[in-house]
């Protein structure tokens, strides 16, 4: 899912994750082919991460445009740990200025930001609540927004179903993107789980927000620093 909850990968374990994301507007359409996350466990509590999609773009009249997108290297901590049931963490990430000609033709963007989110979780009944709220400072641009809420329910030891809204705001400037979405997690093996999702905007294609977005992907958990698998906890 887009947003974010405090769980990290644990003691020296990696998670992995490669998928295919197409973001469709009403005149231009964006691939992240592949969408590479990387993850690594520091102690219980710390994730370190790199995030990079390799995009293809096109719109209306124009030819195909490729290259790296910006990259998000950074590092999450979760400073509640299952307190009275509430798990929060923060996730502090840079969004590294991207390459000039990814940059020229809009797949990336020139300049460096900083993203400074919060994460919450908390189980009510059957449901798993995460929120992430967040806000980008720009070294040069405009600030931008972000707030998240998710609810996922465990319906068997393999499968996990989620909904999701989502709202990324730019101030002044685009994006102005709300959207909703749903799916889940399904495990296909021993440290080997599908990733699956699909959703649209609440608005018509005249506010520019997606007509349409998805991600299907595969996540890899290694234990061992990442010479055997291991089950998620």
């Amino acid at each position: 899912m887009i947003t974010n909850d405090p769980g990290t990968p644990g003691p020296k374990n990696w998670e992995i994750n490669l998928g295919f994301m197409p973001v469709i507007r009403h005149d231009l359409n964006s691939y992240q082919l592949p969408q590479l996350d990387f993850n690594y466990g520091v102690g219980e509590r710390i994730q370190l991460t790199v995030q990079v999609p390799f995009v293809l773009q096109n719109s209306n009249g124009q030819n195909l445009q490729s290259g790296w997108g910006n990259a998000f290297p950074g590092v999450k901590w979760r400073f509640l740990d299952n307190w009275h049931g509430w798990n929060v963490s923060t996730f502090p990430q840079i969004e590294v200025t991207g390459p000039s000609e990814s940059s020229r033709v809009g797949i990336a963007t020139p300049g460096t930001r900083f993203l400074l989110p919060v994460e919450i979780q908390r189980n009510l009944g059957p449901l798993e609540l995460d929120f992430e709220g967040g806000y980008y400072f720009p070294i040069h641009g405009v600030d931008e927004r972000i707030l998240g809420f998710a609810a996922g329910h465990q319906f068997t030891k393999r499968f996990e179903l989620i909904g999701e809204v989502y709202n990324d705001r730019a101030m002044g400037a685009l994006p102005h993107d709300t959207t909703w979405d749903a799916g889940g997690r399904y495990g296909l093996r021993k440290g080997l789980i599908l990733l699956f999702m699909a959703g649209r905007s609440f608005s018509g294609p005249e506010s520019e927000q997606p007509n349409f977005l998805a991600y299907i992907g595969v996540q890899f958990l290694l234990e061992k620093n990442g010479l055997a698998w291991h089950s998620d906890q």
